[in-house]
């Protein structure tokens, strides 16, 4: 079999042009389990502060057994799709806890958080439809959102950031709609902010919408319990469908899930397509995702760990110089301008050992690239003011401080 010579030719050629504007991304090797210290390999021992792995669970022993027990009893994998040949047991007992968890009658879990996300808004959405989503809103919501309109031809329309004036004004402007749907993530991932969902709530009772929150990056984070951005507000079991993951707090493997009403979740069996065209989570990642949720259960004092961690960190890297985005999630994202500025800045920390990771241009607008750190439950205050040393060094030589 021979290659195009020209497709590579033309891939080639565009690699090359990240690396020559300092934007090229190089993967780091890990020999070890995620958790607040890993063994990267050729560098020895680093600190890690860009893992979604904020409660720490990834290597939580009650975890990790969790799935090896899993894998013994359901073997390692589901064979063909839910429907096909049958459902696991463990499937069910995840889905049961997930909904209890956030606040729901139901859920369905996905193989990843960006199935769940094109899996509801892609099969719930019909011609006649409007879909108003926040400007920052997750990759995954944008992409489910031109899945629906690219099959339906429904209508959709952006609203400013968390402007409130402006959603109204869209959904004011859609009140010949079917039905209206509000978008919105619960923690926009690049900002660390929260969504005001009660004043979401609020409006998607005047104008008759449903309202979807993506938690990704707020369950098992957000609320005294972990339960995500409606417990964070006191409004638990108010939102009509919470999109999640079980990749970040819920110990980091894999999956993701969608969670609301009994009928939703029954409607999705039978028409997501994800769901329908797709593999189940492996029984491993669901029994390790079960485990994680009874663990938060269990240890509510994990959850107010981090929220302690994170303010620390964030009061002693503003004392060093920094200007971290406002907030009050373990998201701190420090602007530094260029997309080159941040990968600079974020190479020369990983040489004083701490890896962290900078973010530019698509990902968030030009110029305001970014190193974002993220915090752990299982730092200890002594990580947490090493690498803000490290931090007040690189930034010293980078004359940022």
């Amino acid at each position: 079999m021979t290659l195009n010579d020209g497709f590579t030719a033309g891939l080639e050629s565009k690699l090359q042009q990240l690396r020559d504007d300092r934007v090229y991304k190089r993967l780091n090797y890990l020999a070890s389990p995620q958790a607040a210290r890993v063994q990267m390999e050729g560098r020895g021992e680093v600190l890690i502060l860009s893992s979604n792995n904020y409660l720490g669970l990834a290597a939580e022993r009650a975890v990790v057994h969790a799935g090896i027990d899993a894998l013994n009893r359901f073997g390692a994998g589901t064979g063909s799709v839910r429907f096909i040949c049958g459902t696991f047991t463990i499937h069910r007992e995840l889905e049961q806890a997930l909904a209890r968890f956030v606040g729901t009658d139901a859920s369905m879990s996905y193989v990843s958080a960006w199935n769940a996300n094109e899996g509801f808004t892609a099969t719930v959405v019909e011609e006649g439809d409007f879909v108003c989503s926040d400007a920052l809103n997750h990759a995954s919501i944008i992409d489910s959102i031109r899945l629906a309109k690219a099959i339906t031809k429904c209508q959709t329309a952006v609203y400013k950031h968390a402007d409130l004036d402006d959603l109204r004004a869209k959904l004011a402007g859609a009140r010949g709609a079917k039905r209206r749907i509000i978008w919105s993530d619960g923690v926009f991932s690049m900002e660390g902010s929260i969504t005001p969902l009660p004043d979401l709530i609020e409006i998607a009772r005047e104008h008759d919408a449903v309202l979807v929150i993506d938690d990704s990056h707020a369950t098992g984070v957000l609320g005294r319990t972990g339960r995500g951005t409606a417990e964070h507000f006191g409004v638990l079991g108010e939102v009509d469908v919470i999109t999640s993951t079980l990749g970040k707090a819920l110990g980091g493997a894999a999956g993701g899930f969608v969670a609301g009403s009994a009928a939703l979740c029954d409607y999705l069996t039978q028409r997501s397509r994800p769901q329908l065209f797709s593999n189940a989570l492996p029984p491993t990642v669901a029994g390790s995702a079960l485990a994680a949720v009874e663990f938060i259960e269990q240890h509510p004092e994990r959850v107010a760990t981090l929220r302690d961690n994170a303010r620390h960190f964030r009061e002693r890297i503003s004392e060093a110089g920094f200007s971290p985005l406002p907030g009050e999630t373990p998201i701190i994202p420090i602007i530094v301008g260029e997309t080159s500025a941040a990968i600079r800045m974020s190479e020369m920390l990983l040489d004083e050992g701490v890896f962290v990771t900078g973010f530019g241009f698509p990902v968030v607008p030009q110029g305001e690239a970014r190193v974002r750190c993220q915090i752990s439950a299982t730092h200890t205050r002594e990580d947490l003011d090493e690498a803000v040393a490290a931090f007040v060094r690189v930034g010293r030589k980078l004359k940022l401080v």
